[in-house]
């Protein structure tokens, strides 16, 4: 790996072609190069364009990105792999913790600098990450934290008891970004008062022997399509778009929108 790496540096050097980054970093701008869908969403809010020279491949599947299309259009993308990116020339690597060993090494053998986040569980961390990302790139993070922190201040509403049926028939555990956000708006926890921890499988049989007052589908597996479900006189079913329950940043303030519509709609 690192051997294509040196031929790609000496390929664009013998040719006298410029390395990509290399005006912006005569600015002192740092340049970026994001492997995580989730990290593309906050840099392409804290960062100038000019100094984003790629974000994930995932952002350009509407199914796995957390930016709209013509957004995540707008910059280059990379598959992740070390040639890719050297071939870039970023100053800073954003991926996520769970990069592979591998993959991370490859990385470091070649010089680049890697910065590893993780999943925020709070929106606290999430805070925190934004800050982070901004700082690395020099941006500013008060706007989509402000945005945020605008979104999410809180409910007094009617308690309603929430079941969130996640991807794959799981539950998520109490410490997660969409636990908290549906705690600050009163949809308690049924999975809780069922004794169901984090990523339990939940059957379709088992919700109809214990329905919750709401119950909030993110997947599209056998059971959570079923026309049983439209039996359950007792329970409202909604859905949440499971691209709202992963990332933190500008994903928190769409997750929070979606969570008000349902709270109108239920009062309506």
């Amino acid at each position: 790996m690192a051997v294509i790496g040196v031929a790609l540096l000496g390929l664009a050097s013998a040719c006298g072609a410029p390395i990509a980054g290399s005006d912006q970093r005569a600015s002192n701008a740092p340049t970026m190069v994001s492997l995580n869908p989730c990290l593309d969403a906050i840099l392409v809010e804290v960062a100038k364009p000019e100094q984003i020279l790629a974000l994930s491949h995932y952002s350009r599947d509407p199914s796995s990105s957390s930016i709209p299309q013509d957004v995540a259009r707008a910059f280059a993308v990379t598959g992740g792999t070390a040639e890719e990116v050297f071939a870039l020339n970023p100053d800073i690597v954003l991926a996520s913790t769970f990069i592979a060993p591998p993959a991370k090494a490859a990385f470091e053998r070649l010089g680049l600098r890697i910065e590893t986040f993780g999943s925020p569980v709070t929106i606290e961390e999430s805070a925190g990450q934004i800050r982070a990302v901004a700082d690395l790139v020099g941006g500013d993070p008060d706007a989509l934290i402000g945005d945020i922190e605008r979104s999410v201040g809180g409910t007094d509403q009617p308690a309603i008891s929430t079941l969130l049926w996640q991807p794959g028939q799981i539950v998520p555990g109490g410490r997660t970004l969409i636990a908290e956000l549906l705690d600050r708006n009163d949809f308690t926890s049924h999975s809780q008062k069922m004794g169901l921890e984090q990523a339990d499988h939940v059957t379709l049989e088992r919700i109809l022997s214990d329905p919750p007052q709401l119950l909030l589908v993110a997947g599209s597996s056998a059971g959570q399509t079923h026309p049983l479900l439209r039996d359950l006189k007792e329970t409202r079913v909604e859905t949440l778009d499971p691209q709202l329950l992963y990332c933190g940043g500008r994903t928190i303030v769409a997750a929070q929108e979606r969570l008000d519509a349902i709270r109108t709609e239920i009062a309506e």
